[in-house]
């Protein structure tokens, strides 16, 4: 089976691949939701929720350094939080000079941001497990399955669908480009013009891109009108859950308030 090299899932057979994708989309967001609730420089419990994560990741074979290389990707979008180092009033660690400024380091900052830090990386590793051990259709139906607005799942749907489209376009411009390029005979030569020529040509790629793709979407979406879409994925009823999911599911539950419960404490 061909595995397109955006598509984050990988297949297996672990216990988790293996679970009901309406149960692991559930837990995901229990889980999700507790972290975001967690007070921040609540350690004790960030150390609990890290070690759900790891057992969840052993449990479904893909291995820590997969889940852990790949959530990396998350760390730009902490600059974000940066700020809060300097903002968040408290007991002043380092005072430095910055152009006209006086930029002072907190100690509640810095806990503050190393918090939220931790916080995204664990969530976004839990994420990762998720679309990892399930594919993007079984993540469509359970939504479906789990009411979620039929409007915003045929948003998400096509959405990701046509990432793949655009990839492949850019791919066959990438592949033209190749073909009708130049070669030095000199070891290490270069080729092309100035930076303003390259981005000129970069820029005329992605216009070209756009229409491309914009052409090609309107086909799509014609063929799919002309094989009776209205605006939603067709799918089998969803069976009932089992008594064991959810007890799973109750269990999961039980787990993050105690998680709360527990950072709450420590945090006081």
């Amino acid at each position: 089976m061909h595995v397109h090299f955006l598509d984050p899932h990988r297949a297996g057979d672990s216990v988790i691949h293996r679970l009901d994708s309406r149960v692991k989309l559930a837990l995901t967001l229990m889980f999700i939701v507790t972290v975001s609730l967690t007070p921040f420089g609540a350690w004790a419990a960030y150390i609990l929720l890290l070690a759900i994560v790891l057992s969840v990741e052993l449990l479904s074979e893909l291995g820590i350094g997969y889940v852990v290389k790949r959530s990396v990707l998350a760390t730009p979008f902490l600059l974000a939080a940066l700020p809060l180092i300097f903002t968040v009033p408290g007991e002043v660690l380092v005072t430095a000079p910055f152009l006209s400024w006086n930029l002072t380091i907190t100690a509640p900052g810095v806990e503050r941001f190393l918090s939220i830090a931790v916080k995204s990386w664990i969530s976004v590793q839990m994420a990762i497990v998720l679309a990892a051990t399930t594919s993007f259709p079984e993540l469509l139906w359970a939504l479906r399955a789990l009411h979620v607005p039929k409007l915003l799942v045929a948003v998400l749907g096509l959405m990701w669908r046509y990432i793949f489209v655009l990839a492949d376009e850019a791919l066959r411009l990438m592949r033209a480009r190749s073909a009708r390029s130049g070669a030095s005979p000199q070891l290490g030569g270069k080729t092309g013009g100035s930076i303003a020529w390259r981005a000129r040509v970069t820029g005329g790629m992605t216009g070209n891109l756009f229409v491309r793709g914009f052409d090609r979407g309107d086909r799509i979406y014609a063929a799919m009108r002309a094989r009776g879409y209205d605006g939603e994925a067709r799918a089998f009823a969803a069976p009932p859950l089992q008594i064991g999911h959810w007890m799973m599911l109750g269990g999961g539950l039980l787990v993050c308030l105690l998680i709360l419960f527990i950072a709450n404490l420590v945090a006081r």
